[in-house]
């Protein structure tokens, strides 16, 4: 029944759906992780209650995040070797060590530690547990600092040579880890995770704050979510834009179908604000632009030229429509973002931040945008680098495995029904923990469970002296 399908695209379509799973849970326990950090090294310095329930509170809920970002991400991995045996080929002496570096690293720094975080809570010294912590927080930057750094190099290759097995193999390292886009995806990547999970934060805080003002746990993270919202959305639209500068240096044809420009403009290129993009026709039908905006913005000229898709073969465009539109959830969301921090600080200054229910609105349906918008910025990004895997060097249709396309589509449809249940459930529960109040007294996730006890710690039952060797019959 799926003869009829592409077993590439089936294989694209199966990674597009497992890697955007995984990438909800680490752009939530990246920024959740240093928000702990925070609430603990706050607690210790104030001596505030309230800083500790908020980090119970949060705690849950980091636990079931970081698990299901683990259990997907191992998973995404495997298909590496399964559905891109040639692109493992190929690229594998340079993306290999790069993913290996992740797991000594940041994964074992977060292994390590994260049993004392979730469950040293009273077992340990509080300065101990602190310090567990912040080695969690620093490995989930760790982990995005090397995984980011392959992408990136898969973006804008450099610092390697092609062997006589047509593989590409490392040169220079330096190059190769700070590779030309990767300072810019870092930052740009690190700060959506923060806007990510205080988006969470101040949604869960405005939810609380329509049901009881008063709550103190409430106020403090909503403000807390306020103040950071207020300092990182200018900050993630600045680190944008010069992330969009980089990218028109090194890859001038995703620019030109995130802008829509299937022309060239000598002139000054006009900023095409909405329209249909038609890959066929290469126009954009319907077009409503801003005259030469778009040469302002990316080259700060009004009359600077600007190159459009018809100066490059055919074969090397990306499918503008998807990344023309998912460019702009992502612009447009971080809009409404700094729209949000703005409404807060003004609520602020006139001293309604607590009171003021349409702001709570706002934030509560703000809450999830965040996710959309690092789903939007991660198609943007890589069916912007479509039709290669390596960016200019090895194309996508050459990279699959050679398989059939049934075989794909049944571990597609496998992938689809077993994902919607198990992260479903995992996802609902986290909501549940959510919808809960936070309050006096919290507890963590160790509360009320002792120990295991092994069997070399265990107590041995007595023994009776009639079962003694020295026993007499």
């Amino acid at each position: 029944m799926f003869d009829q399908f592409d077993a590439l695209l089936l294989a694209r379509f199966q990674f597009a759906f497992t890697v955007s799973f995984h990438f909800i849970f680490p752009s939530f326990s990246i920024g959740l992780a240093s928000y702990l950090a925070v609430l603990e090294g706050l607690w210790l310095w104030t001596g505030r209650e309230v800083y500790l329930n908020l980090f119970k509170y949060w705690l849950k809920i980091f636990a079931l995040a970081f698990a299901m970002g683990v259990v997907s991400g191992i998973v995404m991995s495997y298909q590496f070797g399964t559905n891109w045996a040639v692109f493992s080929d190929k690229a594998g002496p340079v993306i290999g060590p790069l993913m290996a570096y992740e797991v000594m690293t940041a994964f074992f720094l977060e292994a390590g530690f994260l049993g004392i975080m979730l469950f040293g809570m009273g077992r340990v010294g509080h300065k101990l547990h602190f310090a567990a912590t912040l080695a969690v927080a620093v490995g989930t930057f760790i982990s995005a600092f090397w995984i980011l750094s392959a992408n990136s190099w898969m973006q804008t290759p450099v610092g390697y040579a092609i062997n006589e097995a047509g593989q590409f193999v490392p040169e220079d390292w330096w190059a190769i880890i700070f590779n030309p886009s990767f300072p810019y995806r870092l930052v740009h990547t690190v700060f959506a995770a923060y806007l990510t999970t205080t988006l969470v934060v101040g949604g869960v805080g405005a939810w609380h704050l329509l049901r009881e003002r008063t709550n103190k746990g409430a106020r403090v993270m909503f403000s807390m979510a306020m103040g950071m919202v207020a300092v990182v959305a200018p900050l993630q639209i600045l680190a944008g834009d010069m992330h969009g500068l980089n990218t028109l240096e090194h890859q001038p044809a995703k620019v030109m179908a995130m802008e829509g420009h299937f022309q060239s403009h000598p002139e000054g290129a006009p900023l095409i604000l909405f329209g249909l993009p038609d890959q066929e026709a290469g126009t954009v039908r319907h077009a409503i632009e801003i005259p030469k905006a778009s040469s302002l913005i990316l080259k700060h000229d009004l009359n600077a030229p600007l190159n459009g898709l018809d100066t490059i073969d055919r074969a090397d465009w990306p499918y503008v429509p998807v990344v023309f539109w998912s460019f702009r959830i992502m612009v447009g969301l971080g809009f409404a973002m700094l729209g949000l921090a703005a409404l807060s600080l003004f609520a602020r200054w006139r001293g309604r931040l607590y009171d003021w229910r349409l702001l709570h609105r706002l934030a509560l349906a703000m809450g999830p945008s965040g996710f959309v918008a690092v789903i939007a910025g991660w198609v943007t990004t890589e069916v912007g680098r479509q039709p290669f895997t390596v960016y200019g060097l090895l194309r996508t249709a050459v990279s699959a495995s050679p398989l059939e396309a049934p075989a794909v589509a049944a571990s597609l449809l496998t992938f689809i029904v077993v994902y919607f249940i198990v992260f479903g459930a995992g996802t609902g529960y986290i909501l549940k923990l959510m919808g809960k109040p936070p309050h006096p007294g919290e507890t963590g996730p160790e509360a009320g469970r002792d120990p295991i006890r092994t069997a070399g710690i265990t107590p041995a039952p007595a023994v009776s002296p009639a079962r003694t060797l020295g026993a007499k019959a």
